[in-house]
């Protein structure tokens, strides 16, 4: 019950954020309306992050604890990240067709994202394979830990390497107004809520795969 209700304020929050994206932020005046779809892209990029340290927290635990239910988590949270990152990326490129005049070029910011998404996405693969139970767990706890060595690196790509990408809010908002930043922190919160809503809701399902599993085994 309180996942239905941490999903149903998500997608007020969703709706509310839209509200603030359309009609309250203005519109920037070089790129117009195109470069609304940044108030979408910067919260899909920021929670996939955190979906990344989740799966980084998760799979230490496991190393230390062994127990299911850090697994679990680990395996939810990559599963959300994944596609996140990829809805960023897919965002990004749409932008960035407007902005650069390409839909991809190899910048340092999307390169190390796009090696982020593929690192991952080969961990769920691996979550998915025929390893026996704990042999796999144990395996995707040590990726786990190490893919997330990519993460701040995509964090940083911007400002040790020459760039085109912007590295927003590094100095007084990056440039942004007041009511672009308000729109921002809005749909920070909101996505905010909607990965939190389906993080708890793929953990109740891996908890619960897990049982059936006990009791096939058990049989």
């Amino acid at each position: 019950m309180r996942i239905r209700i941490l999903a149903a304020l998500s997608i007020a929050a969703l709706a509310v954020g839209q509200w603030f994206i359309w009609a309250y932020a203005p519109l920037e005046e070089t790129m117009g309306v195109v470069q609304k779809i940044f108030y979408i892209h910067m919260p899909l990029a920021w929670w996939s992050f955190v979906s990344f340290l989740v799966v980084f927290a998760a799979s230490i635990r496991h190393l230390v604890k062994r127990d299911v239910g850090s697994d679990i988590v680990a395996g939810a949270a990559a599963e959300i990240g994944v596609l996140m990152s990829g809805l960023a990326l897919v965002s990004g490129s749409i932008w960035g067709r407007s902005a650069w005049g390409v839909w991809w070029t190899w910048d340092p910011r999307l390169t190390t994202t796009l090696i982020m998404w593929f690192v991952y996405a080969g961990y769920l693969v691996l979550r998915g394979s025929d390893l026996g139970g704990e042999r796999r767990a144990l395996v995707c706890a040590v990726l786990g830990v190490v893919a997330f060595l990519d993460v701040p690196l995509v964090f940083i790509s911007a400002r040790i390497w020459r760039s085109v990408h912007p590295a927003v809010l590094a100095s007084k908002g990056g440039g942004l107004e007041p009511e672009m930043l308000h729109a921002l922190f809005v749909n920070l919160g909101a996505f905010g809520l909607l990965w939190l809503s389906l993080l708890l809701f793929r953990v109740r399902i891996g908890r619960a795969q897990e049982r059936a599993r006990a009791l096939m085994l058990s049989h």
